[in-house]
């Protein structure tokens, strides 16, 4: 009699104030059985995607309302049950949560308890846009398989090995220890993924490279990784700090606030929509799509090359910056919507650097893929990589490590599996 095969099935969940992105994963061989999101929720015009990966179904779409977070994952679940693939299958081994802020307490994946849910509610003031909705995604789910294991996976746990003198601001102690004020991070799944993934690349084990990885989507962080372990990202107490992004200004004097509300007469809420939302990008020239200010550009529109340069002058401010708190830096490796798909980002990031022996082959850079590749000449003393990043693999394989205990299944041989 065949032993029971032991359960090698992820359901990933991202759930916003008004949506819930998923996928279901295998982890025998990092690949995906179905993909979906759920928007508008609570709204008369919700609206469900799936797409079964698994045996060649065709994308499925339903509209109408859908009340609630509850009544979303249930929708959800009759979906992927359709397909052979539902919650109740015993191939699930663990749903696995983002959740984007973990604060100092939590450095991994977590297995939720009650007490781990009531952490991350006294985490919602400095997260108060997304705590609370993943939150609500997770008591949902827990709702649905209490049977079931899950994971929190935390978008700030990548960065909490940065030194004190890196994460802490020059503000009086006492009164930053009180508020929790200090440099947390974000996108740190993407950076952990895009680290490793960047170092499989070069041949090496992660503890042996340093790297300096930038995430450039309409949000945008860069991070130094030290042999595995981030040492400085460019994020902070909140996602607004750092590079120059789509809606978000990045770093601005914090004098800026004040003077905004004295001259101006703004008020708090105005001043904090104006620098995340009618910043960046859309603010010095009214587009956050990087293709149509490229466009606009060889055009001739000087609005336009001005939004650029900004970016760009902003990264790589960064970059060198990185470079100095490394030492020694083996790879930069660019990831996320921008930074996978803009060559002349790449290109205008890392001119003028040859010095420092950041080269980027120009053929090779304008070359389109969607697989990890390099970008720089052979002779380059830096490599210069392009990594697809993969959020909800790198949510898959923490979550399915810690509730099995194997640090091998889910892993991909390399970054282009």
């Amino acid at each position: 009699m065949t032993a029971p095969q032991s359960p090698t099935r992820v359901l990933v969940l991202n759930s916003g104030s008004s949506s819930l992105k998923y996928q279901l994963l295998d982890m025998r061989d990092s690949s995906r059985l179905a993909v979906g999101l759920v928007e508008r929720i609570g709204e008369a015009t919700s609206r469900l995607v799936h797409t079964p990966l698994e045996g060649g179904g065709e994308r499925r779409e339903r509209t109408g309302p859908i009340a609630d977070h509850d009544a979303a994952l249930k929708a959800v679940s009759e979906e992927l049950t359709q397909d052979g693939l539902g919650l109740d299958s015993p191939a699930l081994a663990a749903i696995g949560h983002r959740v984007v802020h973990g604060g100092l307490k939590f450095h991994a994946p977590t297995v939720i308890t009650d007490e781990v849910i009531a952490e991350v509610e006294r985490l919602v003031p400095v997260a108060p846009l997304h705590n609370p909705a993943n939150i609500t995604g997770i008591r949902t789910a827990r709702a649905l398989r209490p049977d079931l294991p899950q994971v929190a996976v935390f978008d700030t746990a990548f960065h909490t090995t940065m030194p004190e003198a890196a994460a802490r601001y020059a503000i009086d102690v006492e009164t930053a220890d009180a508020h929790r004020i200090r440099r947390y991070g974000f996108h740190g799944t993407s950076h952990a993924y895009v680290s490793r993934a960047t170092a499989a690349l070069l041949g090496k084990d992660p503890s042996e490279v340093n790297v300096i990885v930038l995430h450039l989507g309409n949000g945008a962080s860069a991070s130094a990784v030290a042999g595995g372990r981030c040492v400085e990202t460019s994020m902070g107490l909140t996602p607004l700090e750092g590079l120059v992004m789509g809606t978000r200004s990045g770093d601005i004097d914090p004098a800026v606030t004040f003077h905004l509300k004295r001259v101006a007469g703004m008020s708090t809420d105005e001043i904090d929509a104006l620098l995340n939302k009618k910043s960046g990008l859309v603010g010095l020239c009214g587009d956050n799509d990087m293709r149509e200010i490229r466009r606009r550009i060889d055009e001739g529109d000087e609005r336009a090359r001005l939004a650029f340069d900004i970016y760009v002058h902003r990264l790589k401010k960064y970059i060198g910056a990185y470079y100095a708190v490394l030492g020694r830096v083996d790879a930069v490796a660019f990831t996320a919507g921008v930074g996978e798909n803009a060559a002349p980002v790449r290109e205008a990031a890392l001119a003028g650097l040859e010095e420092m022996g950041l080269v980027v082959d120009a053929g090779l850079n304008a070359a389109r893929s969607d697989t990890a590749r390099l970008i720089s000449p052979e002779y380059a003393r830096v490599a210069v990589a392009v990594v697809p990043t993969d959020e909800e693999l790198e949510i898959a394989r923490q979550t399915f490590e810690l509730v099995t205990g194997d640090v091998k299944k889910g892993v991909p041989d390399s970054p282009t599996a």
